[in-house]
């Protein structure tokens, strides 16, 4: 039997999983000595690299000594906490990294749960031991107190401690920062002596189960998993065991490998290895590939529900079709089909001939779609996110979140006032020099919106992170809906600094001078709870009489800047975020201001 390791890397976001990633492959050796390598070179995908979040989970593998390691570098976000938890189903322990500094976050209690649930080894990596402010034997108190909170056995809490900076890719078993050495051998070391192999039968007939799915335009789609038992070989007849029970037969294809940064393709793969295996179109998470006639199903994945779903229709603004190319719905649905062909987390069901309902599992989760497709060239308009409402035994239930808010001292007061509103329950508050902590269970459909609101609450200085918790009965109550109205133009054309230097005191304005506007597009934020229809396009009546008065240059306060995912939090109801390759524009529904005082009553 070969001498195999698999593991997976968990951590809150931004605790340093896939720079960590990155030294353990520059340490053993996987690449050239001249092969120019990147910074977070796991994170392959644009928008990874932009925002330094890893999306997607990604195999690799690395040998070291006489072993291969095979490793899941896995999502931070809750929003894609479902991979973490399949991906348990594929390893035999975890790299838990914690900051020095931030000690155990919301995320870091969310991916633990799972990997204990799933009673795999822990191996905890203190990493940022150069910050300043680390503060590494408390931190390893706080990770050994959550072990206890979350009813870790007692092999479980006999975890090994590894101090490093991933960054400087260094590394200590002291947490003492002068003991760190430039060497990334302690943890490849704990690794090897801590990690247990596979538990796995390599001569029995063959059982594959899929954990994650990948899609390529040239053999469709791909399930990625490890093979729990027998061999797999290229263009084996084999047979896959369905969700439902039912049996497909299908050819192996392909069968890929993994080292470093490449895929490879090899021949055969035997008990332990991770793979990735073409051949069956619609080959599904959970579902499992057996011999022909030794057709045994392993038991099936949990795959989480989406909480949240929004409205992708064809764009209807009279500015359609100026800056995309790809404006049908066909292709809109094309391309929505598609993404779910890789993503298990997404639902589509159609909404009437224009539009689309798209689920998933929350607002990072479907503006990280919307975004891929805006670069792609599409033009859409989407609604606001809504959460999605369970009927049970005639209640509706709701979704519910747990949040973790960390704010300096003097903002707590607005911070608690505006949860109140939003029907949260405060669980429990820590002040420590300062700095006070702040744990709340919430419905979901309150924190849609809330974050550009804690930003301007907290001018900045807040953290907020939310996990999924249950299902609850639905209370009464609009919670997360904006309370100012907008300023929406009244006319189509281009806006002059003088309009908007005149309607400067109506409110904030999202839109500088030589901007098109058209009739119904929002151009600012009122600042009473009405909407209100403005000219922002009106230029200054010239006449031939000199005034005695020089004309003084306009000057406009900055307008306030809207990305999307501000954009998708801000909208109410009856309003629309227009989505375009190069603009992200708001807008009423309904766009003429007649029309929309009918609608009203």
């Amino acid at each position: 039997m070969k001498n195999i390791k698999n593991i997976a890397i968990i951590a809150h976001v931004d605790h340093g999983k896939t720079t960590l990633v990155d030294q353990l492959l520059k340490a053993s050796g996987t690449f050239r000595e001249n092969e120019v390598v990147d910074i977070c070179v796991m994170d392959s995908n644009d928008i990874e690299r932009e925002r330094g979040i890893t999306i997607l989970a990604k195999p690799t593998a690395i040998d070291y000594k006489d072993y291969r390691i095979n490793i899941l570098d896995t999502p931070g976000h809750a929003d894609f906490g479902g991979e973490v938890e399949r991906i348990m189903n594929m390893v035999d322990g975890v790299l838990l990294v914690v900051d020095a500094y931030e000690g155990t976050m919301p995320q870091t209690r969310f991916v633990l749960k799972k990997a204990l649930e799933a009673n795999v080894t822990p191996i905890v990596v203190v990493n940022k031991i150069d910050k300043d402010t680390a503060r590494p034997e408390q931190v390893v108190d706080e990770v050994l107190d959550l072990f206890i909170e979350l009813g870790a056995n007692e092999e479980q809490l006999e975890f090994p401690v590894v101090y490093a900076s991933a960054i400087r890719g260094t590394s200590s078993l002291n947490p003492d920062v002068t003991t760190q050495q430039e060497t990334m051998q302690p943890i490849l070391d704990m690794i090897i002596d801590h990690i247990p192999s596979p538990n796995v039968t390599l001569d029995g007939s063959l059982q594959f189960q899929p954990a994650l799915l990948d899609y390529n335009d040239f053999v469709g789609r791909i399930g990625i998993g490890v093979v729990k038992r027998g061999t797999v070989k290229l263009n084996q007849n084999v047979t896959c065991v369905r969700v439902d029970g039912s049996f497909k037969q299908f050819r192996v294809a392909k069968i890929f490998g993994f080292i470093g940064l490449k895929r490879i393709e090899i021949t055969e793969a035997s008990a332990g290895d991770f793979v990735a295996i073409a051949g069956l179109p619609d080959i599904s998470v959970g579902e499992t590939v057996c011999e022909v006639g030794k057709e045994e199903a392993l038991p099936l994945l949990r795959i989480d529900e989406p909480t949240l779903q929004m409205t992708f229709g064809v764009n209807t603004s009279p500015f359609v079709g100026r800056e995309g190319k790809i404006i049908t719905s066909r292709k809109i649905e094309e391309r929505l089909r598609k993404e779910t062909e890789r993503d298990v987390s997404l639902k589509i069901a159609p909404n009437d001939s224009e539009s689309f309902i798209v689920s998933g599992r929350g607002e990072l989760h479907l503006s990280i779609l919307i975004e891929n497709m805006r670069r792609e060239g599409f033009e859409l308009q989407v609604s606001k996110p809504e959460v999605i409402i369970k009927e049970i035994d005639g209640n509706k239930y709701e979704p519910y979140e747990d949040v973790q808010i960390d704010i300096p001292e003097e903002y707590v007061g607005s911070v608690i006032e505006g949860l109140g509103n939003r029907e949260g329950i405060l669980e429990n508050m820590h002040n420590q020099d300062g700095q006070v902590r702040l744990n709340y269970v919430l419905p979901s459909r309150g924190l849609i919106g809330f974050s550009t609101e804690f930003m301007t609450m907290t001018k900045g200085y807040g953290i907020i992170n939310h996990t999924y918790k249950e299902y609850r009965k639905m209370t009464s109550g609009n919670v997360g809906e904006r309370k100012l109205g907008v300023l929406v133009s009244m006319e189509n054309g281009k806006s002059t600094a003088y309009a908007l230097g005149q309607l400067e005191d109506r409110g904030i304005m999202f839109i500088e001078p030589g901007v098109d506007v058209y009739e119904g597009m929002i151009v600012g934020e009122h600042s009473h709870e009405n909407d209100l229809a403005i000219n922002v396009v009106k230029g200054k009546n010239l006449t031939n009489t000199r005034s005695a008065g020089k004309d003084h240059t306009v000057v406009l306060k900055r307008p306030r800047l809207m990305s999307l995912e501000y954009c998708l939090d801000y909208i109410n109801r009856d309003e629309l975020v227009e989505v375009t390759p190069q603009s992200v524009r708001l807008r009423k529904k309904v766009l003429n201001a007649d029309e929309r005082r009918k609608y009203k009553k």
